[in-house]
């Protein structure tokens, strides 16, 4: 399976200002998300910016970059804006690994390029949440797969829901039940992933707040990788921008 790896990357953060930027064991955090996709066996590697300062950064360190507008609405009509300019043909599968992921473990990556198909033009992964906490966190999205692995819907609320377990305890999780923890990493047939930005938004993905129901909502089957592992965390806040740079500095 060959694919490509493009990384949507923005400076502007409320929680953590220029992110892309924060220095881990003396590269840049885009930098080290680069150089962690391409152990992945992508066939490139590219980032996509707005910013001046993240193109410098990412030249600065021979990482492939390519500048793109500064309006787009999400990281996925980023790419679509890449994979459009640099003439991928319409069979090419792209995955999008977030620029804040820098520990991301490559086989993940590889592994959910693998399930894009002519019939299934995206995928994305998943993994057992172990924690009662999780289960019940909004922040937590959930995902509830078909017997083909394929997901049936996305959501922050408890799906599903185990209605006798929960009757009983809401402090152990029952026996035998796993629900599964969505990982934010998509990969796209690039064909449909120059029609995305087109699909009308819809109603789920306004209520839930998941850019993936747009997908569903229109038809579009969505493939699902469920990982044993549970991936290392990206970086959202100070602390685990502090967590990250333990790990470069061991």
């Amino acid at each position: 399976m060959s694919f490509i790896v493009i990384i949507p990357a923005r400076l502007a953060s409320t929680r953590l200002p220029n992110k892309p930027l924060a220095d881990l064991g003396g590269k840049p955090m885009i930098v080290r998300v680069a150089q962690r996709a391409a152990q992945s066996g992508a066939s490139r590697v590219i980032v996509a910016t707005d910013h001046a300062d993240i193109f410098d950064a990412c030249r600065q360190n021979d990482i492939a970059v390519q500048m793109t507008r500064a309006n787009h609405p999400s990281g996925t009509d980023r790419i679509a804006e890449v994979a459009a300019a640099i003439g991928l043909p319409d069979d090419a599968v792209v995955v999008n690994v977030q620029g804040d992921e820098p520990l991301i473990d490559p086989s993940l990556i590889a592994a959910t390029a693998a399930l894009v198909a002519r019939d299934v033009p995206m995928a994305t992964a998943a993994h057992a949440i172990q924690e009662t906490a999780d289960i019940f966190n909004p922040n937590v999205v959930k995902v509830v797969l078909d017997k083909n692995q394929r997901a049936l819907y996305f959501s922050r609320a408890t799906i599903p829901w185990h209605r006798d377990g929960f009757a009983q305890s809401k402090e152990v999780l029952p026996k035998g039940y796993a629900p599964l923890r969505h990982i934010g990493l998509y990969a796209y047939r690039n064909a449909f992933l120059q029609a995305y930005p087109e699909l009308p938004v819809s109603p789920l993905e306004q209520i839930e707040a998941l850019e993936q129901l747009r997908v569903l909502w229109h038809g579009f089957p969505i493939a699902v990788h469920v990982t044993d592992h549970a991936p290392a965390a990206g970086v959202d806040t100070p602390e685990d921008l502090e967590r990250v740079r333990r790990h470069y500095n061991l």
